[in-house]
């Protein structure tokens, strides 16, 4: 979706010009805006011409696990005086790439068949940041499907060393 792309890229870049003291604490905010703001019931209430923005701005505040801080609440409220609830999201995703860049680091999502434990997870960490060639910040998600081994995917690169992946290729090798 370049449209949702194109649209949230100001917003990002505005807020990483601001944020720079503290993009940590910044992007933990933003994260969680962005989930509450992915919710489809949520979009369709601030969607409704009745809702006005400050209703709109309370139930998302009162939602929020944590206390926002200031610059979190002015950026809310301009997000949602513009109608762009439904952008949050990509914002989020825009802002953690400038954030990345500055640090030198990239997102990776880690499949894994089984749940990892904090060792495996480190070793696997030293490994894949020797193979990218950069720090990772890894997060891991249960693929029970994968039968063995993990798919890594950083960016548009992926490192598939999964038991599904291995017969896939046994099988198009038996077949042609």
């Amino acid at each position: 979706m370049a449209e949702l792309a194109t649209i949230a890229r100001p917003y990002a870049e505005a807020l990483f010009k601001t944020a720079t003291g503290d993009l940590d604490g910044t992007s933990a905010w933003l994260d969680e805006l962005a989930a509450i703001a992915s919710n489809v019931q949520l979009q369709q209430y601030a969607g409704n011409p009745s809702v006005t923005s400050a209703q709109t701005f309370e139930v998302i505040s009162g939602v929020a696990k944590s206390k926002l801080p200031e610059a979190a609440k002015n950026f809310l409220r301009a997000v949602i005086d513009n109608g762009r609830i439904s952008v949050l999201p990509e914002i989020a995703s825009q802002f953690r790439t400038l954030k990345n860049a500055k640090s030198g680091s990239s997102d990776a999502t880690v499949y894994s068949a089984f749940a990892l434990d904090g060792a495996a997870l480190a070793d696997l960490a030293a490994t894949l940041e020797k193979r990218f060639g950069r720090k990772l910040n890894l997060k891991v998600e249960l693929e029970p499907e994968l039968i063995g081994g993990v798919r890594v995917v950083v960016g548009d690169e992926v490192l598939d060393t999964s038991v599904k992946a291995c017969l896939e290729q046994m099988k198009t090798a038996l077949i042609s």
